[in-house]
């Protein structure tokens, strides 16, 4: 265990249970980004990507099992110190070597239910998600049919579409036999999942809402539809359990090396071999979180590298212009500079001259550079296409 939530009583918070659900979905996008970074330098790792579900799914029924088997929680729960507990408490008597011969009762998860177990959370999610990309496939597949005009859109051996003059080739192409049932089947099923698979998936959503939303105002034990059908409610470790739990363990190991059969020789590599297994199991849950922050904090590293690379250059802004001088033979500025230099009255319809930067009345201004085609002040070159009006008069 790793985090303990705050809270009273052995049933979970909500919190601690939606942390618990959502922490495979987070983990399975830190392990696809890290391969993902490792693929870059070593692209035989593609090939693990391009089976991202069969692989993820292997690795959560290995660590699925083995917390189920040692701790009767799901790797998630076991993480944030959860346990699963059957409704129906069974009892057993004591064994006969004790002096008393009372009935005790034993929450322990039954091999039945923690196969099912895996079963809903490993199984299902794995055949959810190839669903999910089969409904990908056909939808896109519709909307090509749409677009182009085609009854039948087929797909290469990667899932890609094809295009047009390759789609009409393979059209041609076994037009001499007939289609095989294999291929019949495949484009049925996949026409099947299209149509089903939105019922099923917002059934699916829609009855987990209800039992998080009924679990969350304490209506209800169960905080979804597959912990309601397999008879389990998540509560709280105690310290005693997480000893029993601790010795359980030490229990299952010792059978386990006590099994074993050969030459000696035979038993020295088994027994070596089970200790880097259980090595491994029992900081399996500390390393891949202690990975996946790692991975994040490198991705929010050089994602901030790469912005501050990318990021163009700031510079100061240039300084003004120098202000033009005033001409020997050109009229003098006013001492006042709310007044034309042309007629020395306050300026009407005031407009600058865009060469020189001074600004007169529109009427004086326009007269000037039209009959002398230069700055009045500056006697530089102008045009009555460069006189521009001004809104406020400075």
């Amino acid at each position: 265990m790793l985090f303990q939530v705050g809270g009273q009583g052995a049933r979970p918070t909500f919190f601690e249970m939606s942390a618990a659900q959502q922490l495979p979905a987070s983990l399975r996008a830190a392990l696809t980004y890290s391969l993902g970074v490792f693929a870059l330098r070593r692209p035989l790792l593609h090939k693990v990507l391009d089976y991202e579900d069969e692989f993820f799914a292997l690795l959560m029924g290995v660590l699925e099992s083995h917390s189920l088997r040692t701790t009767d929680g799901s790797f998630s729960e076991s993480l944030y110190g959860l346990r699963r507990r059957p409704i129906k408490v069974s009892l057993k008597r004591n064994s006969p070597g004790t002096e008393s011969s009372d009935k005790v009762s034993d929450s322990a998860l039954r091999k039945r239910q923690k196969i099912l177990s895996v079963v809903f959370l490993v199984v299902l999610p794995y055949c959810k998600s190839k669903l999910q990309s089969i409904y990908n496939k056909e939808r896109e597949a519709r909307l090509q049919a749409t677009l182009w005009g085609q009854d039948d859109v087929r797909f290469d051996e990667a899932g890609f579409v094809l295009d047009q003059e390759q789609t009409s080739q393979a059209q041609t192409e076994p037009s001499t036999g007939e289609v095989s049932n294999l291929a019949r089947f495949r484009k049925n099923f996949a026409s099947l999942i299209g149509v089903c698979y939105p019922w099923i998936h917002a059934t699916n959503e829609g009855l987990s809402f209800a039992y998080q939303l009924l679990y969350l105002l304490d209506a209800t034990a169960f905080y979804s539809p597959a912990l309601h059908v397999l008879g389990l409610h998540v509560c709280r470790a105690t310290g005693q359990e997480m000893m029993d739990s601790s010795s359980r363990i030490s229990r299952i190991r010792n059978r386990e090396l006590a099994r074993l059969r050969g030459p000696p020789w035979l038993k020295a590599v088994q027994r070596v071999f089970l200790s880097c297994l259980y090595t491994t199991l029992d900081y399996a849950q500390t390393g891949l979180i202690a990975a996946v922050f790692f991975f994040k904090m490198m991705e929010w590293w050089y994602q901030s590298a790469e912005e501050r690379m990318s990021a163009p250059a700031v510079y100061p802004p240039p300084p003004p212009p120098p202000i033009p001088k005033v001409a020997k033979d050109g009229i003098p500025l006013p001492p006042d500079r709310t007044l034309c230099p042309l007629c020395c009255q306050k300026r009407a319809n005031p407009s600058v001259l865009s060469v020189s930067g001074f600004v007169f009345c529109y009427s004086c201004v326009f007269k000037s550079v039209s009959q002398h085609k230069r700055c009045p002040v500056t006697l530089m070159p102008a045009s009555v296409e460069q006189i521009r009006r001004l809104f406020h008069d400075l």
